[in-house]
């Protein structure tokens, strides 16, 4: 079939991009379902506010002008010296001291919640974890840190974990899956048993294992669970390719001497592309979760580090501070419903039989 020109009659140009009446069929599909429409629309307000969390959630000013000049300690250290303070380290900004030293010679801009997610609050009236007041809205954990930080800084990693996850699980798993359908034969035999033998190892104690020897970071487990999670794509994009391999316009193009790899990612992967994009959403879920689930049982994050799972802990640790079980499991639940609920109606776009009333 050719490609529609520019003049085609159905095609729609956005921001210089070519919309074919297929793609708009998508759209409209996707839009048809509300529940997921709106969750893809929270859940993108939530990931671009949680990626600017230094400029909301900080235990430094975001703006200080000092002795006529304006400075930026989001952006850049200054000491306490430069304040005209006797420490040549990085100034404490919430120190009374600091505040005073700064107070007297200009003002100070903080962001909307004074805290960082590593910040203790000295200040507490009560032995930590502290309940919700005016200063910590949602308490603070045992070690006396914002809860309302970490959830929002636990938010944003737990969401790049998984995004960058599963578009590295997802590269493998479609070159994989294309090799194996596209090749069969011995190819797709042998894969399939590595593939046999790979996926039956039980996934969440090797994590455990290997992330016991090895200290963690979140490099290391995002290559960790890279070794594993690969296989989730690799069955649809198989059955794609070996349903087409043998195609009439893929027997004309390698007769016309078109190379495998040509055929491979030009002509046959954009076909299995509509089952891989219908599952990278439930991907990117199973990660979240496996993350969190390592957090939990200690195998994770390094200590310290804004983490879901570890505030799931310290929640089941501490039962008579209900405020830290609760508050990271209803944004766990709502993170996971929001991509399930865009996952379904990702599903319903890119069904071919599903059409509009």
């Amino acid at each position: 079939m050719s490609e529609l020109g520019p003049s085609s009659p159905g095609v729609v140009r956005w921001m210089g991009l070519r919309i074919t009446p297929l793609n708009q069929r998508r759209w409209r599909n996707f839009r048809a379902n509300k529940r997921g429409f709106w969750s893809l629309r929270i859940f993108l307000v939530l990931f671009v506010v949680s990626l600017f969390s230094e400029l909301i959630v900080n235990d430094r000013p975001l703006l200080v002008w000092f002795d006529g000049e304006l400075l930026s300690p989001v952006l850049s250290d200054y000491s306490e010296t430069h304040f005209g303070g006797d420490f040549d380290t990085v100034a404490d900004y919430r120190d009374p001291f600091v505040k005073d030293l700064i107070n007297e010679k200009g003002w100070m801009i903080w962001p909307l919640v004074e805290f960082s997610y590593r910040t203790i609050n000295f200040d507490l009236p009560v032995p930590a974890p502290a309940p919700p007041s005016a200063v910590n809205w949602l308490g603070t954990d045992d070690q006396g840190r914002d809860v309302v930080a970490r959830l929002i800084y636990g938010f944003r990693i737990s969401i790049l974990f998984g995004l960058v996850l599963t578009f590295f699980s997802s590269i493998i798993g479609v070159i994989a899956g294309a090799v194996q359908g596209y090749f069969g034969g011995w190819t797709d035999l042998l894969f399939q048993r590595f593939m046999e033998i790979w996926s039956s190892m039980p996934t969440l104690f090797m994590l455990i294992i290997l992330a016991s020897i090895i200290e963690p970071s979140f490099w290391w487990l995002l290559g960790l669970m890279l070794i594993f999670s690969w296989m989730s794509l690799v069955g649809v994009v198989r059955a794609e390719f070996l349903r087409a391999r043998n195609l009439d316009y893929v027997r004309a193009a390698r007769a016309l001497g078109v190379s495998n790899r040509k055929i491979m990612f030009k002509h046959l992967l954009p076909n299995a592309m509509v089952a891989t994009v219908t599952f990278m959403p439930f991907i990117v879920g199973g990660s979240i979760t496996v993350l969190t689930s390592l957090d939990f049982l200690g195998f994770g994050l390094p200590p310290g580090s804004a983490s879901l799972g570890e505030m799931l802990a310290q929640g089941k640790a501490n039962l008579h501070a209900p405020w830290l079980g609760i508050t990271s499991f209803m944004l766990l639940a709502v993170m996971l419903t929001l991509v399930v609920f865009i996952g379904e109606a990702v599903r319903d776009a890119l069904d071919p039989r599903k059409t509009l009333a």
